[in-house]
């Protein structure tokens, strides 16, 4: 799923999200094939179709796309339908294979095919388990426990065909998971647009940096500024966070989970909305602010003459084009700014932040740098 197309939908459709039809998260769909092939082991017949009770309440019934029965296990399928969201998973099927475990013990989980293994610390499972999050564990002992009690003793293995394809797509490889999807969802549920997975993915980034005793790290809009700010500070992987329009969240995780130096970085655009205090950049939440950063360069020295084109710019790129030709540092102002946003989000003088803005070409447009926390702008404006 991508952030722009999100934006390009909320723009035509505005109202009407609210009536996109949901889906189901593949921690439902694992659930409910579990239970079908449970019930098959233990009664030679498939439920189909095969209804969970998911931890809100809600009871959902899934149709079976495949299933198939031996003397000593039990697979059944499922295809994920994620409602209206454009969800990278949305069309997989989602496998379950159950079988006896004669050691006891209760439900043992493996990854079968396109299911990811983790293999850093930091993340809701430990290394060497399979991506099943623990909710979906939670959901998939529970729908079993429906058909064969609560004193159970199975292998549960949950696969994905072409699962390690579809991971390409998401963050899984740089948070560690190799070899295929996660095994997600808190409530059974996808609401259409929410971005729940990339918000999902910016958080275990900031746990699997701790948990690897990483004191920075640097969270960016895009792949420019990311690329730009891993050369600046020499940066490893696992430091770095695809936050995408999500400063608001990202910051806000970082309040609990600190780490002691953050960079955010990002365009000159996004940046100057941070300034003017939105925490959500993407377009459909609003448009930079002209007249502010025609404010600026007028305390910063600029005529009369340079504040009115600013103010009538077509793109931000413009504005600053604009303010370089006459020597004014529009850039590190802003920086200025929404450093004061990010801080007062932060609000802790032990985490030290920077902010850098950069240009589609990596140059480095505008810096604040590294202070502490605590929502004081970390230097004052600089007249010409």
């Amino acid at each position: 799923m991508t952030v722009g197309l999100w934006g390009l939908i909320a723009l035509v459709m505005g109202d009407e999200l609210k009536n996109l039809r949901r889906g189901w998260t593949t921690g439902a769909c694992a659930a409910a094939a579990a239970k079908a092939a449970c019930s098959a082991l233990l009664t030679g017949e498939f439920p189909d179709p095969v209804t969970i009770t998911l931890p809100g309440g809600q009871k959902p019934a899934f149709a079976l796309a495949q299933h198939r029965l031996t003397k000593t296990k039990a697979t059944a399928a499922i295809v994920k339908d994620a409602g209206d969201d454009p969800d990278v998973t949305h069309g997989a099927l989602i496998c379950v294979t159950v079988k006896r475990n004669a050691k006891g013990g209760g439900l043992t989980f493996k990854a079968g095919e396109g299911v990811g293994t983790v293999t850093r610390a930091g993340l809701p499972v430990p290394p060497g388990e399979p991506a099943i999050n623990p909710m979906p564990r939670t959901m998939i002992a529970r729908a079993i426990a429906d058909i064969a009690g609560d004193n159970t003793a199975f292998d549960v293995e949950v696969a994905v065909p072409g699962g390690e394809k579809i991971a390409r797509r998401t963050l899984n490889g740089r948070l560690g998971i190799v070899g295929g999807i996660s095994i997600l969802g808190t409530t059974g549920i996808v609401i259409p647009y929410s971005c729940s997975s990339w918000i999902h993915s910016i958080h275990r980034g900031i746990d699997v940096a701790r948990a690897a005793g990483f004191d920075h790290v640097a969270a960016s809009t895009g792949s420019s500024s990311e690329n730009a700010v891993r050369a600046l500070h020499g940066l490893e992987e696992q430091q770095l966070l695809d936050m995408g329009d999500f400063v608001g969240g990202t910051l806000k995780y970082l309040r609990m989970h600190p780490v002691r130096r953050v960079t955010i970085a990002g365009g000159a655009a996004k940046m100057t909305k941070l300034a003017q205090g939105m925490l959500d950049l993407h377009s459909a939440r609003g448009a930079p602010d002209l007249t502010m950063l025609a404010q600026i360069a007028i305390k910063l020295g600029a005529s009369d003459g340079l504040a009115g084109r600013i103010g009538s710019a077509n793109t931000v790129a413009e504005v600053f084009e604009l303010a370089h030709g006459e020597g004014i540092a529009i850039g590190d102002a802003v920086a200025g700014k929404a450093w004061r946003t990010a801080a007062q989000v932060l609000d802790d003088p032990t985490v030290m932040l920077e902010i850098i803005v950069f240009d589609r070409d990596k140059n480095q447009l505008g810096h604040a740098p590294f202070a502490a926390a605590s929502g004081h702008a970390p230097r004052p404006l600089k007249r010409r």
